[in-house]
């Protein structure tokens, strides 16, 4: 008998193939299934936060657009601006040149004004010294009595300067740039210029030059500045008797005590050590101050001064003043008491006259 041939892919192979397949599609089915869960649950906040970025973003363009709508209004605005800046600039360079022109002129003109306010002041002062030459002639023929050499009297208000030989002693140092120890210390370290202008220190400069104008013309005369150091106003007359009759002389005087700027402290031993080289001696004497003493020889150690110290500096110069009328007119000062009553005994002790005037004098 024939033996059948074998067929291995019958049908019964082939439903267990089926099977097994169904069954493994069922298996990845589940799988799957519970993967997608597990990735959503994992995703979620992942997504929500790329929502969040994907708004940020949006946003930021947004404001973006925004921003480069505003650049673009800045640029035309600065276009704009920059076009009004430049005629601006076109019309003010001509105004800058007539300023300029404009300048020039009026100092010019305040040049010319000065020059002829100064030839007016010199000639007033050559008038005043011409009338006091000529009283004081008119005088010595009227004359009953005389009191020559170091006896002379002088009334300031009679403006009678007699004596031979008159000396002029003018305090220069920081105390007369104002009445108050406030004023002082901040006009003290200004430029020389802004202290000559010191109110205090412009009436010194006058009252020099009204001395000056009522010197007798047939005397001799000196001028002396001091603080720490004397010296006289004319360089190189140091020790010299100048003529009061030389007109040059007078306005040599007048015009380097306005040159002088006050500074540092007073010396008045300093300023009396170079009047005793004076020969002859003088027979009167004016002292122009405001103050007491603040150093000797030399600088004291101390910054601070009291007043009894100085006190004592000023009878130590005192006692060295030749024999001759002492003049004082003392300033006002804050801060020094002691002064009126110790110049006020130094002119009556010498026969000489005491004044403190008034700010509008002379």
């Amino acid at each position: 008998m024939k033996r059948r041939a074998i067929n291995v892919f019958n049908l019964a192979f082939l439903d267990i193939i089926t099977c097994g397949l169904g069954a493994i599609i069922l298996l990845f089915v589940i799988v799957n299934a519970k993967s997608a869960v597990r990735r959503d649950t994992v995703t979620a906040d992942f997504r929500a936060h790329v929502n969040r970025l994907e708004e940020e973003v949006l946003s930021g363009r947004k404001h973006l657009a925004r921003l480069r709508n505003s650049l673009e209004q800045t640029t035309d605005d600065l276009i704009r601006t920059q076009g009004a800046a430049r005629r601006v600039i076109a019309i003010l360079e001509p105004k800058k040149v007539e300023l300029a022109e404009r300048e020039n002129n009026t100092l010019a003109t305040k040049a010319h004004v000065n020059r002829l306010k100064a030839d007016l002041k010199s000639l007033e002062e050559k008038l005043k010294r011409l009338r006091a030459g000529a009283q004081a002639q008119d005088d010595a023929g009227t004359r009953l009595l005389k009191f020559p050499g170091r006896g002379d009297r002088q009334y300031l208000t009679d403006l009678k300067m007699g004596g031979q030989h008159i000396f002029i002693l003018v305090d220069a140092s920081a105390s007369m740039l104002d009445e108050t120890i406030v004023g002082i210390i901040r006009r003290r370290n200004r430029s020389d210029d802004i202290k000559r202008t010191a109110a205090k220190w412009r009436q010194a400069v006058a009252t020099v030059t009204w001395l000056t104008a009522r010197l007798p013309t047939t005397s001799k005369f000196q001028v002396y500045t001091f603080a720490e150091t004397a010296a006289p106003l004319i360089e190189g007359t140091r020790g010299t008797w100048l003529a009061a009759g030389d007109p040059d002389q007078l306005n040599k005087v007048v015009a380097a005590m306005r040159r002088k700027a006050p500074g540092q402290g007073t010396s008045l031993i300093n300023a009396v050590t170079a009047l005793q080289a004076m020969q002859p001696p003088p027979d009167n004497i004016f002292l122009l101050t405001d103050s007491l003493p603040t150093m000797g020889k030399s600088k004291p150690w101390r910054k601070r001064v009291t007043g009894d110290k100085r006190l004592s500096l000023f009878k130590d110069a005192a006692r060295r003043l030749p024999p001759a009328p002492v003049n004082v007119i003392l300033f006002p000062m804050e801060g020094d008491p002691l002064a009126a009553d110790a110049y006020w005994r130094l002119a009556r002790t010498t026969r000489g006259s005491f004044l403190s005037p008034s700010t509008d004098w002379p």
